[in-house]
């Protein structure tokens, strides 16, 4: 019964009208991202629960716009910010995009290209595009939008909190701008006065990057700079062949700086400056000025070295000591979606820019971090270019995966969606369902059909879960009346069928080759789940066909993006 390659279930496809290779190409990448859709639905999910008024643009909000750039002319992209406009038509596309038909199909993107021009109030040219570029366009709004939303659900708690006037009436929009909320809105949003809003999880994209600087000398380490991110971009060096891990020690490697002007050494010299200065000194008052300075240099010293005191002189900076320092870079926040742009565009003053054709090999599973912040991402997805630095053709490859929100594991009864709970370990046959008479009789019956398994199947040391539920379903039926069994289950009368008992084996000691028996089971186990991972869709436009792990691991020169995300898996 195994289908054929012709007729085998696929993903949809997406039309290509005019160059949206790199369009199409992305949008394949991201519909294969199980954190990515979970986050697009509680996205859309929640601002459809609190309602248009708590992501208004209020007229306090216009106001500070208005003084921040000079004219309101950016309301509108606040308002888009809001409403999650980019974050709504990205779900929609994602989830046409991961239905399974049982036939070819293909899907235009326009909808979702029209609601990002919208959004941007811009064309989006149909020229040849750097798929990293639309990347970045996308997952920088959605980030915009996400920080936008959370920003207006903080202001209506603390307004929850404050004192705002809270109105009991529906209709109260007008009333909403002027810094009341309504009735409805407030129960949405808090369950009463000192409500504390959990933590959210953010956008999955946004991690964080912090940059550390150290001196050489006295070893003083500034406040580090933390910048947020959404894609990590590598430069792929000049040659032949390299790796991921290469490319990703590059960028985070320590470098040594020369002739830097480190503030602690500076302090230091002026608190030496000072002393000179006070042993020359013959005044009492300038003596006692001088050893002001000195305590006020020294606690400045101890506590921010970056902020002296502003009421004491120093000396010119030119004349600051020039140290050697160490700059390095270390991701402080991992995101749960690691997205990985391999730049390979080489410029040189004498010819025009050109692509870097070097190889780059990338694991399947790769671990991040340090020992106490160690983070283990699985391969999802991966965007290749063929052809030079200004012409080519975009493909995706997408991991056949099912997310946890859209899978079914539950199942279905005779009777329907609304069947009774079914036991946690459901038997390959359903369990006979009777009638209930009386409890001795069901007593009866279910001693006998215990002493006939007994008898018949004595391999069966311990009762399984499904067996459990089973007696305990039947040893209720003599209390409570079941409607009749469906007429695939068996009648009463079918249980008194008389079972020809074997002869019940003697005992004999477990040897290895009883253990040996139950090892192919497992093993067949392993390779089903390895199956199941090595399998993956290569997806160009309207073409789409499967591939496995090899090949996606291969295309080491046309690489172009990688889409990690992190494992959750338990592992041995």
């Amino acid at each position: 019964d195994s289908p054929t390659a012709s007729n085998k279930k696929g993903v949809v496809g997406l039309t290509n009208p005019a160059n949206d290779c790199f369009i199409n190409s992305i949008l394949q990448a991201l519909a294969g991202l199980p954190d990515l859709r979970v986050y697009l639905i509680r996205e859309v999910h929640r601002r459809k629960l609190d309602g248009p008024e708590i992501y208004a643009v209020t007229p306090q909000d216009a106001a500070e716009l208005e003084k921040k750039r000079g004219a309101d002319s950016r309301q509108w992209k606040l308002e888009g910010l809001r409403q999650g406009v980019v974050t709504k038509a990205l779900k929609q596309v994602l989830d046409r995009l991961n239905e399974r038909p049982i036939y070819r199909k293909t899907i235009s993107a326009q909808e979702f290209v029209v609601a990002l021009e919208k959004a941007f109030r811009t064309r989006i040219s149909r020229q040849q595009q750097d798929a990293q570029e639309f990347l970045q366009i996308v997952t920088e709004r959605l980030c915009d939008e996400y920080h936008a939303g959370a920003t207006a659900r903080k202001r209506a708690r603390d307004a929850l909190n404050g004192s705002f006037e809270v109105v009991t009436d529906q209709e109260s929009g007008p009333e909403y701008m002027n810094g009341t909320i309504p009735g409805p809105v407030k129960q949405s949003l808090a369950g009463g006065n000192g409500y504390v809003a959990p933590e959210e999880e953010g956008f999955p994209f946004e991690g964080k990057l912090e940059s550390q600087i150290e001196c050489l000398t006295c070893h003083f380490k500034p406040k580090p700079t933390v910048s947020t991110f959404v894609t990590l971009t590598l430069s792929v060096p000049q040659k032949s062949s390299t790796s991921l891990n290469e490319c990703y020690d590059r960028m985070f490697k320590r470098e040594t700086i020369e002739d830097y002007k480190c503030e602690y050494c500076r302090l230091e010299g002026a608190i030496e400056l000072k002393k000179r200065e006070l042993k020359a000194a013959k005044s009492s008052g300038t003596q006692q000025q001088l050893e002001d300075e000195i305590s006020k240099l020294q606690l400045a010293l101890q506590e921010d070295p970056e902020n002296p005191p502003e009421d004491i002189v120093l000396p010119d900076s030119k004349y600051a000591p020039k140290r050697k320092i160490e700059r390095y870079t270390r991701i402080s926040s991992f995101p749960k979606i690691l997205a990985i742009h391999l730049s390979r565009s080489l410029y040189s003053a004498a010819t025009l820019s050109t692509k870097n054709m070097a190889k780059v090999s990338f694991p399947e599973s790769w671990p991040l971090g340090e020992v106490l912040n160690h983070r283990r991402y699985r391969l999802l997805g991966t965007v290749t270019h063929k052809g030079g630095h200004n012409s080519g053709h975009y493909e995706s490859f997408r991991r056949q995966v099912v997310p946890e929100p859209f899978s079914t594991p539950h199942s279905f009864g005779t009777e329907g969606v609304y069947s009774v709970q079914p036991s946690p370990n459901p038997s390959a046959v359903q369990s006979p369902r009777m009638s209930a008479r009386t409890s001795r009789e069901s007593d009866k019956r279910l001693s006998k059909l215990a002493d006939r398994s007994a008898v018949s199947s004595p391999s069966l040391v311990s009762p399984t879960p499904s067996s459990v539920s089973s007696q305990s379903s039947l040893s209720l039926s003599s209390t409570k009346k079941t409607p009749p069994a469906p007429t695939s289950a068996p009648k009463e009368d079918d249980l008194s069928i008389p079972v020809t008992p074997s002869p019940a084996p003697s005992p004999r000691p477990v040897t290895s080759a009883s253990k040996v028996q139950s090892a192919p089971n497992l093993t067949q186990l392993k390779r089903s789940s390895k199956r199941k991972n090595n399998r993956w869709w290569r997806i160009s436009d309207e073409k789409v066909k499967e591939a496995r792990t090899s090949d996606v691991l291969g295309m080491q020169k046309e690489v172009y993006l990688l889409f990690y995300e992190l494992d959750r898996r338990t592992e041995d």
